[in-house]
């Protein structure tokens, strides 16, 4: 029988099987993204009483908006009556009510049962009852968070929690004023990959020399591997020649006013499981928000944020946004061509983490904890 021993510079990986199995897969969907605090919209996207967006989280469809208070709401996107898709478009503005186009039953914004045919005759449905089913909401960083679960885990010791053990405190991001930027650009990836490998992707570098020649331009530490976003509070320095976070190393625009000198000129790039990157420059932000929907695919949607002035002048904003872009198409074209060999019997008993790839591996027991917990 032949033993494969490991040498100890090195850590073995999840099996292939944990980027394939349709039943693993389905595993993460109800343990990980139905019951985690999921990065849904952000609040531009529902800005006005009424406004709204379907967003998927896990295996359902959840309706994001706000009340005539303009306070955020999230529901099911489900009436109650026979279980129709009640709003099939995945975004929209009601004035009042949402009505479900099967038997037209009625919900206000803050999800009550208002209206359906012959109501009246029912006087003992009870209207809250019967109303939309609530979704738990925050609202942190400019975004509408949701969480399906029937009790929510703290959001301030998950999803801020990881930014302080990633930037050693909040103030750090706050400093970048990101609930008060505006959209630059949003684009949307259809990335042929499980969501766990664009998350291990984005953890590390040992793959920017290889594949992010315009990256390592800007940030030269990058090319020697350096996984720069393993340590606390460390950003990667621009280069000595790079005047700002563009494409070509050319100037960016003005430094957004909370942001430090010792912020300046870097870097920082933040994971929120199970699905958002933060990333974080002298000028602006960038958010990517992922949504699983197959064990072989998952949409990423990209914001680009900037400051109100710079995006109300109407700023030449191409340089800046196709650096992260070319950086994204780097990336999802790496994830995909690993997905395709999960399945090989060769990657059955999965690969292996070099040194500066190791934090991955408390990723991956994150992962095997989430599925041993339901």
């Amino acid at each position: 029988m032949t033993v494969n021993l490991v040498p100890g510079s090195l850590l073995k990986t999840l099996p292939g099987s944990y980027y394939s199995d349709p039943e693993i897969f389905a595993l993460e969907q109800a343990r990980i993204f139905e019951a985690m605090w999921i990065c849904a919209v952000r609040s531009a996207d529902v800005g006005t009483p009424g406004a709204f967006r379907t967003v998927r989280v896990g295996r359902e469809s959840v309706l994001v908006t706000r009340n005539r208070t303009g306070e955020a709401r999230a529901f099911f996107n489900v009436c109650r009556h026979r279980g129709a898709r009640l709003c099939t478009e995945p975004a929209g503005e009601v004035r009042r009510a949402f009505q479900c186009s099967y038997h037209a039953w009625t919900y206000d914004l803050d999800g009550r049962l208002v209206a359906a045919p012959n109501l009246t005759k029912m006087p003992d449905v009870d209207r809250v009852e019967y109303g939309l089913r609530r979704v738990h909401v925050r609202e942190w960083l400019g975004y509408v968070w949701v969480c399906l679960a029937g009790e929510a885990p703290s959001f301030e010791d998950t999803v801020m929690g990881a930014v302080r053990t990633r930037l050693g405190d909040i103030e750090s991001i706050e400093a970048y004023a990101v609930d008060r930027l505006e959209f630059g650009r949003r684009i949307t990836y259809d990335v042929r990959a499980n969501w766990k490998l664009i998350v291990e992707n984005f953890m590390e570098c040992y793959h920017c020399a290889t594949i992010h020649p315009e990256l390592t331009e800007v940030l030269p530490e990058f090319a020697d591997g350096f996984a720069a976003q393993f340590f606390v509070g460390h950003g990667a320095l621009f280069g000595d020649d790079v005047k700002g976070f563009t494409v070509d190393g050319s100037e960016g625009f003005e430094r957004i006013p909370g942001v430090t000198a010792e912020q300046d000129r870097r870097y920082y790039a933040v994971t929120i499981r199970p699905q958002v990157f933060v990333n974080l420059v002298p000028d602006h932000v960038i958010l990517h928000r992922m949504f699983p929907v197959a064990p072989d695919r998952t949409i990423v949607e990209c914001d680009w944020l900037y400051l109100p002035e710079v995006v109300a002048a109407g700023r030449d904003l191409t340089k800046s946004v196709e650096l992260f872009h070319r950086v994204n198409q780097q990336d999802f074209e790496a994830c995909e061509r690993c997905q395709e060999a999960t399945n090989s019997r060769v990657y059955a008993e999965g690969g292996v983490l070099v040194p500066s790839e190791h934090h991955l591996a408390e990723f991956h027991t994150w992962v095997l904890d989430a599925l041993e917990e339901g």
